[in-house]
């Protein structure tokens, strides 16, 4: 004889049943499992895959301000040489010219007038 599928009546599925977990217990899971596996194995990659993303996401933002920095150290460099380049041309001019280049600077004289009318009050 053959197994005939007993029909009884299923206990209707309350919101503690699924946080308790006792939904997997229930016949139609145990029918379709493969699926519930299959579902469970997607969700797994899909968090791994966006774990590897977020770390990719933190790699290029630190890569951008390595980049940031190296073009700021790229410019002061730069504006450097033109400025030491600048001075080597001007050295070699006043040699030329037989001209000696400063110890010191020159000094800014300031003159303040107490008065522009000659001192008529």
């Amino acid at each position: 004889m053959a197994k005939r599928p007993t029909n009884r009546p299923q206990k209707k599925l309350t919101f503690i049943d699924i946080v308790k977990g006792n939904f997997l217990n229930r016949d139609e899971v145990k029918i379709h499992y493969k699926y519930f596996m299959l579902v469970f194995v997607l969700m797994m990659i899909m968090i791994y895959s966006n774990h590897l993303v977020s770390q990719k996401i933190e790699m290029v933002n630190d890569l951008k301000e390595q980049t940031e920095e190296y073009k700021s150290r790229n410019a002061y460099a730069q504006s450097r040489l033109i400025k030491v380049k600048l001075e080597s041309e001007l050295g070699k001019e006043m040699v030329q010219d037989s001209l000696l280049s400063l110890e010191n600077h020159p000094h800014k004289l300031l003159i303040k007038l107490d008065s522009t009318d000659g001192g008529s009050k």
